[in-house]
């Protein structure tokens, strides 16, 4: 490790000024960013004493190797481009909020021309429409379960959809009155729409207004002696009731606003938000992350504020005014109050309060947030206390049994998989601290050469993924001067290799570990890189230039590990070979279809869901696709019907199935 000293700056040079400061390692990563309102006064503070700084900090300075500074106007200048700067480098040492678990949410896809209500957890596309996230996955489903009786709108998948359009008969939903049936046309576009923004409105707290419309249209059908539909209305009106009693009241004067409570210790920080809207909560979300200082409360708050609401000015401009309120509760006001009220109203579009309850029910309630919060750090400390040291004591096996200089906290592994020398692919997998990072997961798809050679695939891996390595590396250098470091300066795009492993790890043993190793030998990266295999025989742990594998007991968890890195990389593989494999497939039924490009291949696809399902299609069916005509759609029927239907067989099966 450095010694900060060497790479400390020169009494006087550092500015009294406001601005973000960022500490970066030996090969220019950046490793931390802060702010602060005097730059001097606080970078002094790294360079003190190391005994009394925290335990983290200390490791950050000892790991960095230079320290480089912005100058701002203000506040509000320097928050901008603190979180720009984590966004952009994503530092170590930084805490990260990350969710302790995938909260679901429920989606409406509003862009669709019959859009469909589901709920769903990870990432989120745009033109979609989210309410949540949710803390219980049954509560939301019993939810959305009640309002189909009153809204019935489509909740079916598209492959659902698009098979009962085809076969002019609705789903089971359709049937029992929780769907208006929009494939076989008992809805107008219109009409359905006009219940999906009902729906919509309810999910956003507007109640009162959408019982008044159904009593009034209950009455009308009574005054109509229209009985039977005033008896569906007034079963709408009970079911309507019953969904929002589920959301109990917890402000009788219809706030909208978020409530954030934090619970800390001298390692880890607890954070809880309940969601608000019309007095009701809508949804809840928790995080625990490791402190990185010793932050107070009041930078924690800002931190966390930073990073929840500041990707929404990057959301469709109907979701910002949804993901921030008018009012955000908070324990303590955040370090820079004023210029985050600022930053919030700027992304809002609209005024934003930051307040900090003291009595009447905004203080109950944020009691009860922080219990939620402390409840949440308990039990992450309950289980982190047996996965983490199951993790520590897996690394520190590895560390031992392969005499290794540190723990390998970061591990990649390698695997190969082809058909017969067809559609050859690599992939590659990584591990940090013992956990799958799958961001950091790659696909390579081999070119180089025909012909079923794993060791040529294998080498050709490795070749492309180091000397990436090694030109992000001399990129680095060369941009040393303040230069975007995990940003590539070209594209904008982040650097996908510029992260040098602990430990690589192969699936095979001697001849694809000695394949490695010369790639390793031959980029001069044999001294800082160790290498095994792992065969699946016996499980033996293959070293270069050793002429008898390690055999680990069965009940290591070293071992463990590298059975779980070795069955990832196979996984993930095997995954790339399928899709490839099956695109190819169709590619080669279709390819001499005249006038049938990429997309319209696509386009028939995703219409059918599969070749099985488009050979059994009609001329009419397939004209019927967006962009084919009748010419089009029966040279494609003619191209199917001259190449006869293969056999495959289903290999978790065994099914002999028809292509």
């Amino acid at each position: 490790m450095a010694d900060p000293s060497t790479y400390r700056p020169k009494p006087g040079t550092i500015p009294t000024d406001p601005g973000v400061y960022r500490f970066s390692d030996a090969h220019g990563q950046v490793i931390y960013v802060g702010k602060a309102k005097n730059l001097r006064q606080r970078l002094n503070s790294y360079f003190a004493d190391p005994a009394g700084l925290h335990f983290r900090t200390q490791t950050m300075v000892r790991t960095a190797a230079k320290v480089e500074w912005t100058v701002v106007q203000n506040e509000l200048e320097s928050l901008q481009l603190e979180y720009t700067w984590i966004q952009q480098y994503d530092p170590r040492f930084n805490v990260k909020y990350r969710d302790d678990k995938s909260y679901p949410w429920l989606c409406i896809t509003w862009s669709d021309e019959y859009p469909r209500v589901f709920v769903g957890r990870g990432s989120k596309r745009k033109g979609y429409r989210y309410f949540g996230p949710f803390g219980q996955a049954w509560a939301i489903r019993e939810t959305v379960d009640a309002l189909l009786h009153v809204f019935p709108m489509r909740s079916c998948s598209n492959g659902v959809f698009n098979n009962a359009k085809s076969a002019g008969r609705p789903c089971l939903l359709g049937y029992i009155g929780k769907c208006s049936a929009p494939c076989v046309g008992r809805i107008t576009p219109d009409d359905h729409r006009e219940l999906v923004e009902d729906f919509a409105s309810f999910m956003a707290g507007r109640t009162g207004q959408l019982t008044r419309k159904l009593e009034r249209q209950m009455l009308q059908a009574s005054e109509d002696l229209e009985f039977e539909k005033a008896a569906v209305l007034r079963d709408s009106l009970q079911a309507l009731k019953q969904a929002t009693e589920r959301n109990a009241i917890v402000l009788d004067d219809g706030t909208d606003a978020d409530v954030i409570a934090l619970v800390e210790d001298p390692l880890e920080v607890a954070v809880q938000i309940f969601n608000v809207r019309a007095g009701r909560v809508r949804g809840e979300r928790g995080w625990v992350a490791d402190r990185a200082d010793d932050a107070d409360t009041a930078e924690l708050v800002e931190q966390f504020l930073l990073q929840i609401y500041a990707d929404a000015s990057a959301a469709a401009d109907t979701e910002v005014a949804s993901a921030i309120p008018r009012e955000v509760l908070v324990p303590v006001m955040p370090a820079s109050g004023a210029a985050m009220e600022e930053l919030l109203r700027e992304q809002r579009g609209a005024q934003v309060r930051l307040h900090v309850p003291q009595r009447g029910d905004k203080r109950i309630l944020m009691d009860t947030v922080t219990k939620n919060a402390e409840q949440a750090l308990q039990q992450h400390k309950m289980k982190r206390a047996s996965d983490l040291s199951t993790r520590n004591r897996a690394l520190e096996q590895l560390q031992e049994t392969l005499e290794l200089p540190t723990a390998p906290l970061r591990i990649e592994c390698y695997d190969i998989s082809h058909l017969q020398g067809t559609e050859v692919v690599g992939s590659m997998v990584v591990f940090e601290d013992g956990l799958p990072r799958k961001s950091e997961y790659r696909r390579f798809v081999i070119r180089s050469f025909d012909g079923s050679d794993d060791l040529r695939a294998m080498r050709e891996v490795l070749t492309r993924r180091f000397r990436r390595l090694l030109d992000d590396r001399a990129s680095m250098s060369a941009e040393a001067e303040g230069g975007p470091v995990l940003v590539d300066a070209t594209t904008g795009a982040p650097r996908k290799f510029a992260y040098a492993p602990h430990l690589v790890v192969v699936d095979g043993g001697q001849p694809q570990v000695a394949a490695a190793a010369q790639v390793l030998d031959e980029l001069g990266l044999s001294d800082e890189i160790a290498l095994v295999g792992l065969a699946k025989r016996l499980e033996e742990v293959w070293i270069p230039d050793e002429e008898f594998p390690l055999i680990l007991p069965r009940t290591s968890e070293g071992l463990y590990l590298l059975q779980r890195l070795r069955d990832e990389a196979h996984r993930f593989a095997i995954t790339h070979h399928r899709g490839r494999r099956s695109k190819a497939m169709v590619e080669s039924v279709l390819d001499e279809v005249p006038g049938l490009g990429e997309t319209r291949r696509k386009a028939l696809l995703k219409h059918f869901g599969s070749l099985r399902k488009l050979r059994a299609a009609t001329e009419e069916e397939i004209a019927l696709v967006p962009g084919f005509g009748p010419k089009l759609a029966a040279a494609v029927s003619q191209a199917l019907a001259e190449q006869s239907p293969g056999e495959a067989i289903n290999v978790t099966t065994g099914e002999v199935v028809e292509t």
